[in-house]
This record gives C-alpha cells, sequence and structure tokens, in this order.
C-alpha cells in the first residue's frame, strides 16, 4: 500500500527520534523533551484537557493550581518515556542495571522457575520499554502484543527495536499465528507474557470501579491465567529522579468460588484496585492522555464530547492511542498491545 504525505512524515518524526537523539548529550536530550513537555502543556490541547480531567479523579481534592502543577509533571513524565525509548538501544546494559530498581521481583522468578508461567500486566505508568529490558537482562524473555501502527514500516521499525531489547512480538492483526493460542502455549511452557492492562473501552472490556467510577479493562490477562494456570501479577512503575522504579505486586489468585465470568471479573477488578493505589500515590506517572471513564464517552450514535470533571473536555473521538492487553478470545479476535505502542 503507498504510503499517505501524513504516513512518510510520521515516520521522518520517529526516524528522527531514533536517529538523532540518541547521539545528543544526555543533559541537552532531556532538557529538550522537558521543553516540549512544557510547550504541549502551556497550549492546553484537547490531551492536557483530559488528562487534567483523569487526574482530577485520581485527586479530586485537588484545586486548579495543584491540578495544573500535576499536569505539567504528568506532560514531562510522559514525553520522559520518549525520550528514554528513543535512546534506549544506546543505554546498554550497566545503565539499564543501575537506573532501574525493582521491588517483588523474587516471586515473579519463583513461579517462573517453577515451571508455572505468569502473566505480569501494568498500567500505561513510567517506561515499560526500559522496565521490559530490565526484565529479560535478568534471563526471563517474554511475549508481548502489539496494534499494528500506520505506516507499515514503522510498526516493522517498533517490532525490531523491541525484539533487541529480548521481547517476542506478535502481531495482533495480519500476522500468521493465532495470538491468543501462542499467548497460551508461551504460559504452559512456563514462559513469561507481558501485557498492559488498564484500558479497554470495548465492548469485550470488563467493567471495574476505578476511584469510584465505572471503566473498562480487558479480561485477557484473567482469562489466560485461568486457562493456563499461570500466576497472574499487577505491576507499576514510577520514577524518582533519575531513577525508575517498578514494583512486582503480590499475585491475584484466581477465587475459589463462582463461574468463570465472575472469576474473570472478580480478578480483573482485585488488579483495577492495585493499579488505584500506585496511580493516587504517583499520578504524575500515569500516561492517561485519552478517555478512560465511561462517564467521559459520547453517547452511542453521537459524535460530540461529554464535559468531564473540572470543565476540560474530552476528544470527540478515540486518537490512535496506545491501546490495552488482550480480550477474552471469545469476544473474536483480541486486541493487544505491546508495552509502549
Amino acid at each position: 500500500m503507498k504510503e499517505s504525505l501524513a504516513d512518510r512524515l510520521v515516520y521522518a518524526a520517529y526516524a528522527a527520534g531514533w536517529g538523532v537523539l540518541k547521539h545528543l548529550p544526555e543533559p541537552a536530550a532531556r532538557g529538550l523533551f522537558d521543553r516540549l513537555a512544557d510547550s504541549a502543556w502551556r497550549r492546553r490541547g484537547k490531551r492536557v484537557l483530559q488528562l487534567e480531567a483523569n487526574l482530577l479523579r485520581v485527586r479530586p481534592e485537588a484545586d486548579e493550581a495543584r491540578l495544573r502543577e500535576l499536569s505539567r509533571a504528568g506532560m514531562r513524565s510522559y514525553m520522559r518515556y520518549w525520550q528514554e525509548s528513543f535512546r534506549l538501544p544506546v543505554w546498554g546494559r550497566a545503565r539499564v542495571l543501575r537506573d532501574v530498581r525493582v521491588d517483588g521481583f523474587e516471586q515473579l522468578r519463583e513461579a517462573l522457575d517453577s515451571g508455572r508461567g505468569a502473566v505480569i500486566t501494568l498500567p500505561h505508568m513510567g517506561n515499560w520499554d526500559l522496565a521490559g529490558a530490565w526484565v529479560a537482562m535478568q534471563g526471563y524473555p517474554f511475549t508481548t502484543v502489539a496494534e499494528r501502527l500506520r505506516p507499515e514500516r514503522l510498526f516493522d521499525r517498533f517490532v525490531a527495536f523491541r525484539e533487541s531489547l529480548g521481547m517476542e512480538v506478535l502481531a495482533l492483526t495480519g500476522g500468521s499465528v493465532n495470538v491468543v493460542g501462542t499467548l497460551a502455549r508461551r504460559l504452559r511452557e512456563g514462559r513469561l507474557v507481558c501485557l498492559v492492562g488498564d484500558r479497554d473501552l470495548s465492548e469485550a472490556g470488563i467493567e471495574v470501579s476505578f476511584f469510584g467510577e465505572a471503566t473498562r479493562m480487558p479480561a485477557g490477562p484473567a482469562a489466560l491465567c485461568q486457562r493456563t494456570g499461570a500466576a497472574l501479577m499487577p505491576v507499576s512503575i514510577w520514577y524518582e529522579g533519575r531513577t525508575m522504579r517498578a514494583r512486582i505486586h503480590p499475585e491475584v489468585p484466581v477465587p475459589a468460588e463462582g463461574d468463570r465470568a465472575g472469576r474473570i471479573r472478580a480478578m480483573t477488578q482485585a488488579m483495577a484496585s492495585v493499579w488505584e493505589d500506585a496511580i493516587r500515590e504517583h499520578p504524575e506517572d500515569w500516561h492517561m492522555l485519552q478517555r478512560f471513564w465511561l462517564a467521559d464517552l459520547p453517547a452511542r450514535g453521537t459524535t460530540g464530547a461529554v464535559a468531564a470533571p473540572g470543565g476540560a473536555r474530552p476528544e470527540a473521538r478515540e486518537p490512535g492511542a496506545r491501546e490495552s492487553a488482550v480480550r477474552e478470545p471469545a469476544a473474536g479476535e483480541p486486541a493487544a498491545e505491546a508495552p509502549g505502542a
């Protein structure tokens, strides 16, 4: 398929990031991305307004000044993700191991070393590519899923980048493999699967309560663990100065009672509750610049936006957002993404 001008420009922007930024001195790269974040924050476009609407759910006690402070820090954290990801290919093992600290890794190691397999699932926090590189450097390469991007060569480059970090990346669509079947097979082999799991606004998503309001999250992580016996472990990620911190939380067990659908709902809600506490503690590192709660979605049959708390108005339609993890197979072909896609 012939690329449009817009596709060529998008690819050129990413190629410049990969090709130029890795050669800049680190203070210059950090300063550049902080300025880009501040510029976007001052313009108060749709993404910034939606970020503030989301943050107000997390910190409802925040006054306008505090909300603006959080959203500025949030934009800087979001742009830090991109700055680090563009430069990650030249960091090297020593740098990754120095700048990433992970709590709770022992319980993940125990599950994998027992041959049981594990699914680690995380929200859009911190830098999931960097976290994935750290896990792979511990001797645990993993499998994840990526939604196809446009243009195709940009998707291919993202896949090549992540494979260089130790990830096996399955294409959501257009590939020759059954995604859910392959993930289940990897888990039965005692291997690791990593999925982003905090956002699935499709009808296939599981409705959960998050900061007191309804949203939907993917059923896939819980369904895969029920199906294979693998351990389900939610993860949270945040920044502390120049260090990136991560915590692997205790396993979410399969409930002893209830039918299959009920157990999946209970496990998904348990993950949501873990992330709720983590995001409340580190709201600026939750990179949710899209509509997230069901109350913010337009009514069916309309195209207009719905007013969000604090007067912020979300986008009239969903952007090409970094989407969430594998859905329940019964709903059709699962939707998923690799960390950071």
